[in-house]
């Protein structure tokens, strides 16, 4: 369970990380070049850039949650990335383009993933040691 933890972890990571540097620093690009992210216009730098710095920030904790395994961290990384991913699939879910079917498919898929890979890494989370064990045991 602790590598199926660390693999999530490391995934949610490497995903927030890529974003945030694209959206960070080239937020028109990832306008143009992403498919189903213009389907909600205008392009808005100022809301692009500030999602990607906050996108560094999460992937950054997930990176940290990864290298330390530690429960607590661990845990709270896990159901921060889910209070993210939830109202961010319930608006996509509800925003899908008929006249896009496989698009929609591919952004339903990629939007559920990204909210049942933390959820489902928890159980895992609280099997996970505590640093006070790791310290004293």
């Amino acid at each position: 369970m602790r590598t199926y933890v660390r693999t999530v972890l490391v995934s949610l990571a490497a995903v927030q990380l890529t974003l945030g540097v694209w959206l960070t620093f080239a937020p028109l690009s990832f306008y143009d070049n992403v498919p189903t992210v213009n389907w909600d216009p205008p392009f808005a730098e100022h809301a692009f850039r500030d999602f990607g710095s906050a996108s560094l920030g999460l992937g950054l904790v997930m990176a940290a949650a990864a290298i330390r395994l530690e429960r607590y961290l661990v845990g709270v990384a896990l159901i921060a990335y889910a209070a993210f991913a939830l109202p961010h699939m319930i608006f996509h879910l509800g925003h899908l383009h008929a006249d896009e079917a496989g698009w929609s498919i591919v952004l339903g898929l990629a939007v559920t993933l990204m909210f049942v890979l933390p959820v489902s890494a928890l159980p895992g989370a609280r099997r996970l040691e505590t640093r006070a064990s790791r310290v004293h045991g």
